[in-house]
């Protein structure tokens, strides 16, 4: 039997951001003696148990295989990484790196699953827009491409709503669009600080992913903004106030679609900040996007100063934060199914229902895409029928 290569245990560990302190707590090798174990384990002169491995499997976010490889394997393919970040912290960069793993393994089985069932349709507007046609171009590019109604999101009855007409206009064209904020588990949430968004372009299954635990009212503008990285034909990160050319390029571009510039005349900008606050969410709600999103325009506009912005955008955030943290009403809520419906997709769940019924999904590979147990797979697709 093939023994677990403690090599590749040190560099899954350093790789998961986890000091060996915290991988020996993190998979039940409690004090002084559970680290020197570890260490001894890395070291290869003593092995782990099978309880022990399934547990390191599950903490540092790799499959079991990987601990067998007679080398770490090689990096994928760069995702451009567009995010600002001067305190990045070892964790949550982890978390993130195995979010994207987790994404582009979904990614991979789709587009096999697609071509074992001949129907891998290229989805045309994927990498259909060069750069230089700049962000009257790419917002354009977006409209037409969804034809997208501006009164029609802003008719829907609040930002989930909103943002529910978006995702199925952008699902119908062929883009899967998930919210993932963490992997499977809240004790694991990524911050948005961390990032905003992802787009993944691929000619037949291009992936958009949307950070569920930044404010509802932004996911509609990200969205956006992740859609215009699938049209420029990029693979990307996203973070808030990025100075890449690119990143301003698909900000604009989404605010294009969603705001009249001529409408920031409405808001009276030399007024104390709290009046600001209080015009900017009257703004905001009226249009079903966020109040960091209208402040960012206002800043591009050259309406309110780069500090103003700073401030307006901290207060926001604290807001966020604030709200987040209020304890959730468990009586009444919705139950597990209906959330990770919700969070893959009416695509994503028509998709899968149709592979296994042609025999191109297996169950196992279909709760790898859906991000559940096979067991579960029934109870996910059920409603999608």
């Amino acid at each position: 039997m093939p023994k677990v290569n403690p090599n590749i245990l040190a560099w899954a560990r350093e790789r998961a951001g986890l000091s060996v302190e915290e991988a020996a707590h993190a998979i039940g090798l409690n004090g002084d003696s559970g680290v020197q174990r570890l260490l001894e384990i890395e070291a290869g002169e003593r092995d782990l148990t099978r309880p022990q491995l399934l547990r390191v499997a599950a903490k540092y976010h790799r499959p079991l295989l990987t601990f067998y490889l007679q080398a770490p394997p090689e990096p994928a393919p760069a995702t451009h990484d567009f995010r600002t970040l001067p305190d990045a912290e070892p964790g949550p960069e982890a978390l993130l790196e195995a979010l994207v793993r987790d994404v582009k393994a979904r990614q991979a089985l789709v587009r096999n699953a697609l071509e074992d069932a001949d129907q891998a349709d290229p989805v045309e507007f994927v990498g259909s827009v060069p750069a230089n046609e700049g962000s009257a171009g790419l917002a354009q590019a977006i409209i037409q491409s969804l034809d997208f109604s501006r009164a029609a999101f802003r008719n829907a009855a609040n930002v989930g709503e909103a943002f529910r007409v978006l995702r199925e206009a952008v699902e119908a064209k062929g883009v899967f669009v998930l919210l993932m904020g963490n992997l499977g588990h809240h004790t694991s949430n990524i911050s948005p600080s961390v990032f905003r968004g992802m787009a993944l372009a691929d000619d037949i299954a291009p992936f958009i992913v949307i950070n569920e635990t930044d404010a509802r009212s932004a996911w509609s503008f990200t969205l956006l903004h992740e859609l215009g990285h699938i049209l420029l034909g990029q693979s990307a990160i996203s973070g808030y106030d990025s100075e890449a050319a690119v990143e301003r390029l698909c900000d604009d571009a989404a605010a294009r679609v969603l705001l009249d510039v001529d409408e920031l005349g409405q808001l009276q900008t030399t007024v104390a900040l709290a009046n600001l606050v209080e015009q900017i969410g009257g703004f905001a709600t009226g249009r079903k996007v966020s109040r960091k999103m209208v402040a960012y325009n206002l800043l591009r506009a050259g309406r309110i100063t780069a500090a103003t912005y700073r401030a307006l955008a901290a207060r926001f955030d604290e807001d966020r934060a604030e709200f987040q943290q209020q304890p959730a009403n468990a009586a009444g809520g919705p139950n597990y199914y209906v959330v990770r419906r919700h969070r893959v997709g009416p695509g994503l769940l028509g998709l899968v229902t149709r592979m296994i019924t042609a025999g191109a999904l297996t169950a196992t590979k279909a709760g790898k895409v859906l991000g559940v147990k096979p067991t579960a797979v029934g109870r996910m697709v059920e409603r999608a029928a």
